[in-house]
Parts: structure tokens; sequence; C-alpha cells
């Protein structure tokens, strides 16, 4: 395929703006995929995807679309028409459009990262009756990013970012206001803002068609060279450079890389290195996606596809390596952003004996999400799991989920916390050297009180786009979760954007739920990892029958302690299974008893089945049952179902 019908872009949005549904009536135009196996969210394949209607993971897609002469096309930009079905001819050139469908939630924009290094522009899709959020404004921050960073100087082209209206036939869709509003985000033109229906595919053909105008065509090195000699002639036998930014993992194929191919050529059969890990492979396989895997002879510069490398190892591929032939070896390019896990729970086993399940799930799910990282950790209770990071409470959530219904792992999840920074007051508590800090990233192995001489926190940069109507009820709970309130903007003629900092602490609990609830669902945030500051933190433990349960520990600010105290029992009492004994269960910090509820045993009579006689016999029976309760007290051990992990770590339940 010649370079200059080759188009490589992405659609980049905020949560629910209709990213999937216009991507689905793209596939329709273009014969993609056959009417008879269409269906909603069709790039959507995992089942948790299609259940919550939200995007986890990105899908490339390649489409072929017969593109008649510009001079023919209409020029009707802004129009919401422009439909180029009579104005085709037998003789008008296919285009290959590689599209690159992405999340929208704040959790994931490692993956919308990934995404935009594979390709030369960008659809920006805004949600006509929403208008721009504040994850519009990070995804577009990342993108213009890109542009920076390696337009110009390599190809003499910035990377392209379209502006494009969605859901214009929903009577609710406030068109000329959020016009206005990308008019001003992005300073340009309105008359280059398009407008579409993902649901009735109105205006979408000519998308395709603008998509075709404005984004560039791919170039032989679309990222700029790193040291190393490099052929003039990018046709010269033996050179090979294609970026991974994906890759998934097969029982039977073993590890298959997502590719964008930058200089020359790759066939199946050939022998292939990865610059970074140094591994070397032969392509089992390469094809393209439509959308799903379609194997073909070969991938050129330009485009985006797979090579099936047979690889079944953990840790060989990795995302932002640089693939090369072995027989002409060249050097990686420059990587991805790294992911940054801001949230960290612990993992084990529900059953002991499934430790060897566990570690074997996350091996292969850390093939298909590189984004999380875990380490091996024991505790005196759980016995043997894992420590898990993650980019946020939503990512948190899909991935315990994933492990649940894709390998049938029952397990036990602590309480998700962050990372603290703690300075010991007395240097043999901790580091052995006074001064030095030291990272705790689980609640329960977070020293007393008394050992701590300062914490350090992390911080985040908060974006809150909300009506100006609700302003009032944010500023509340922003005071509420120790929020910093920094610059705010009138953003369009209703709409407020607040700059805030605040606690990541703050920002777990709870925070996301509570905005939405008091801006009525119209509020939106974005955010980003800040500085480090001192905190005024402590421990809160949970006590069942006089024993801390390592799972519902968790870090709190000490002004809190009182309140969390109650509201943990309370819900602890509620969710716990009435024990065969009583028992009591009590919040415990700052070195004594906060909160304290007693949950009775479940009772049997054990005379029912006596009758006449002297009462002396009941009393004997009374007194036994009396003895054998106190001694399963101090003997017997509370079992907490799985089901009660789950519910005591996520709010609201």
């Amino acid at each position: 395929m010649d370079l200059k019908n080759i188009r490589n872009f992405s659609i980049i949005a905020h949560i629910d703006h209709g990213k999937s549904t216009l991507a689905d009536r793209m596939l329709e135009i273009t014969h993609t995929i056959e009417k008879r196996k269409m269906r909603d969210q069709v790039l959507d394949s995992m089942e948790l995807e299609r259940e919550r209607g939200i995007t986890i993971k990105m899908q490339p897609v390649r489409m072929e679309y017969k593109y008649t002469s510009p001079q023919l096309s209409p020029q009707n930009i802004g129009g919401s028409g422009g439909s180029f079905s009579n104005q085709r001819k037998a003789g008008g050139e296919v285009y290959v459009l590689n599209l690159i469908d992405t999340p929208g939630h704040v959790d994931f924009s490692y993956e919308v990262s990934r995404a935009l290094k594979a390709v030369e522009g960008s659809i920006l899709l805004v949600d006509s009756t929403q208008g721009v959020q504040a994850q519009t404004l990070t995804t577009l921050a990342m993108a213009r990013q890109g542009q920076n960073k390696e337009g110009s100087e390599e190809t003499g082209e910035a990377r392209k970012i379209i502006p494009v209206l969605s859901k214009i036939d929903s009577p609710l869709a406030r068109v000329s206001e959020v016009k206005e509003e990308v008019v001003k985000l992005l300073n340009c033109d309105p008359d280059e803002i398009l407008l579409v229906s993902g649901r009735t595919g109105e205006g979408v053909e000519n998308l395709l068609q603008e998509v075709i105008k404005r984004i560039p065509a791919p170039t032989t090195s679309n990222l700029p060279r790193d040291s190393g000699k490099v052929p003039e002639s990018h046709e010269a036998e033996g050179v090979l450079r294609a970026l991974v930014f994906d890759f998934k993992y097969s029982n039977h194929r073993g590890v298959i890389v997502f590719v964008r191919i930058l200089d020359g050529k790759v066939q199946k059969g050939e022998n292939l290195i990865f610059a970074v890990s140094g591994e070397k492979f032969t392509a089992l396989e390469v094809g393209t996606f439509s959308p799903e895997e379609t194997p073909c002879e070969s991938l050129s510069s330009g485009e985006i596809g797979y090579i099936v490398t047979g690889i079944k190892k953990p840790g060989i591929a990795s995302v932002g390596d640089t693939i090369t032939k072995s027989a002409f070896p060249l050097p990686a390019l420059s990587g991805y952003m790294q992911p940054i896990p801001v949230v960290w729970a612990s993992i084990f086993p529900e059953d002991a004996d499934d430790f060897t399940l566990l570690k074997a799930a996350l091996s292969k799910l850390k093939l298909s999400d590189s984004s999380f990282s875990y380490e091996e950790e024991s505790s005196g209770s759980l016995g043997r799991g894992f420590r898990l990071g993650f980019l946020g409470m939503l990512h948190l959530e899909i991935i315990t989920e994933r492990l649940k219904r894709e390998f049938d792992l029952n397990l036990v999840i602590t309480t998700p916390s962050i990372v603290y920074e703690v300075e010991y007051n007395n240097p043999s508590t901790g580091s052995g050297q006074a001064g030095k800090r030291e990272k705790i990233y689980s609640p329960y192995f977070f020293p007393d009180d008394g050992n701590i001489k300062t914490v350090f926190e992390p911080w985040v940069n908060i974006k809150i786009i909300v009506p100006v109507k609700y302003l009032g009820n944010v500023m509340q709970i922003l005071f509420d979760h120790e929020g910093e309130v920094g610059e705010t903007e009138n953003f369009g003629d209703s709409r407020s954007s607040v700059s805030v900092k605040m606690p990541l602490r703050e920002l777990m609990r709870n925070f996301f739920d509570e905005l939405k609830s008091t801006s009525s669902g119209y509020g939106s945030i974005s955010y980003n990892i800040a500085e480090m500051r001192e905190a005024n933190v402590t421990r809160l433990d949970i006590l069942v029958a006089d024993e801390p349960v390592p799972a519902f520990s968790k870090v709190i600010s000490k002004k809190r302690v009182e309140i969390e105290a109650e509201q943990s029992v309370l819900k602890l009492e509620s969710l716990l299974p009435r024990q065969m004994f009583t028992l009591k269960i009590q919040g415990k910090a700052l070195g004594r008893i906060i909160s304290s509820r007693t949950l009775s045993g479940m009772k049997k009579d054990v005379t029912a089945h006596m009758y006449g006689g002297d009462i002396t016999r009941k009393m004997k029976l009374r007194e036994k049952q009396k003895k054998g309760k106190k001694k399963m007290k101090e003997r017997g051990r509370v079992n907490i179902p799985q089901d009660v992990f789950l519910k005591m770590m996520r709010s609201g339940e």
C-alpha cells in the first residue's frame, strides 16, 4: 500500500461521549464488518466493557474506503451531511484508515497515551449535549504534547486534531454553545468543527472524507531517530523498525504484539529481535485488524498490524519497545510514558492452595494489561499473596473482577491505599538511618504513631468542570476533602472550570461519587499526580474478636478518626454473618479503642427435646453449653466470607 493512501488516527474523548458508537458507524460505512455481524460496541470485545458500557482496552481496526478526487467531494466541512455516495467513481482511490478506539475514563489515560504514539492525528470527540469535560482537556493535552515533541522536527507535519461534535440528533444537543467552547479550547475556526451522530450515522461519511483530507499520510520514520546508523534508503535489505504500542497473550501462539511499522517491511518467517529485551524470535504470522486478526503476507512502512512471536515467557515484550531484524539490529526508539500506580491493594487467595494459580493468573493478565504492577508479599493472618499497583479505583475494580471471572479465583482484597513516605524518629525502628524515609505501601505495615517523626503523602492537581449553579455545593465537598481551591474561570456560558490541589488520599475517599451526586451528574474531573506533602494521618485497625484483620486496616486523617472508625465498625457489623459465639467488632487508632459493637452469636435451645423431669437436668445442659461457648470464644476462628471483603472495599454498600 502506497504511503500517501494510508491514514492512521485515533478517537479521543471524555467517557460516554460516543466513541464506540461512532466507530460502529465507520465500520458499517466502510463495509469492514458484514451487516449481519454488526452489534453495538463492536470494538469492545471484553465482557466487562459491554456490561459497563465503557471502553477499557484500546482496539485497533483497519478500514478500506474508496474516495473520489478531493475536487469532486463536498466542501461543507462544518455541515452535518456531506455523503459522497453519489459522487464516487469506479476509478476512485482506495485509502486504508487505521483507527485506534481509546478509553475515556481518567484511570485509563495511559492507554490513550500509547495510542497517540502510533498515529498522525486524532478525532477530538465532544458530546454536544454535555460540552467539553475535564477528561477532554486531559486527552487534548496528551495529543498536543505528542504534537510538540514529535511534529515538525522529523516529519515537517504537526499531529493533526480534528474537532467533532457528537449526538447532534439528540433533543438536548446544544450545538452552537458547545461549538463556542471548542473554538475557545482549540482556538480554531468554527467551520473546522464537524457535526456527527453515531446513532443515525449523520455526518460520519463526511468525517471519513475529512480524515483523509486533514490528517497527513505517514512517513517512513514518524518518530525521532536515536543514535545509530540508519541507511539512507529505508528500503534497504534488512532494515525494519516497528514500534510496539500494545500486546496480548494467547495460550497457543504466545505473545502477540501490536505494532506500527515505521521503517521497512516485515514478513512471516523472518527472524526478528526486541531492541530493549534483546530476545530473538521468528514471526510466526503477521496481519491486520479487521477488527479480528486477519493474516496477510507482509506489513510495510506506515501500516498498523500485529506480529505473532510464539514467545511464552513473561517480561520479554514491553510497550514502547522496538522490533528490528536480527540480521540488522537498530537502536530502540524513545519509549512511552511509563504507567505510575497511584492506588495499591493486596490480594490473597481465599484458599492458600490457590497461590500458584493466582501467580499464574497475574502473569497472564499482565500480558494483556501492562499498566498494573504486582509483587509477592506475605501476611501472618492472610498467608502469601501479592501487592498490586493500579492507575485508579476503577482500574482496581476491573483487574480484580477479571481475576475472578477469567481465572475462577476466590480472593481476599485489602482496603485500597496509596504510598506514604515515613520518616522515623528512632532509627532502629525504621530503615536504621536517622532522617531517611521509608515507603509504606500497605496500611497494615504503617508504623505506630510513637515511632513516626513525619509522614509524607502524594497530592494531585485536579481540574473540575461544573455548571455554575452547582459551584457552591462543590466548594463544600472540596472543603470536606481538604482541597485547596485555585483559580476559577468561566467555561462557556453556564459552566465553570475550577483548579484544585488535594491529597490523593481524599480523592480516593469517594470524591468522584460525591461530585457526581452534588452536581446531579453534570460535574466532571481529571487529575494528575503532583508533589509530596507532609500529612497528618494515622492507621485505623479493625479488630474482630480481638484480632486485627489486615485487609480492613487503612490510613486516614487524624481529624476523621472517630467518624471513620464508627462507619467501618457499623458497616462490618451489618455485613458479617453471625457466628457460633458472641464477638466484638472494634475500631482501634491512636493507641485506643475508638468504636465498638457486639455481634451476638447464634443461639440454640439445648433443652428443647426435654420434657418433664427435674429442672436441674436443664440447668446442667445450659451450663455445659455456656462453657462450650466460652471455649469457642477463646479458640474459635471467625469466618469472613469473600463478599464481605469486597463490600468493605467499595463505598456506599
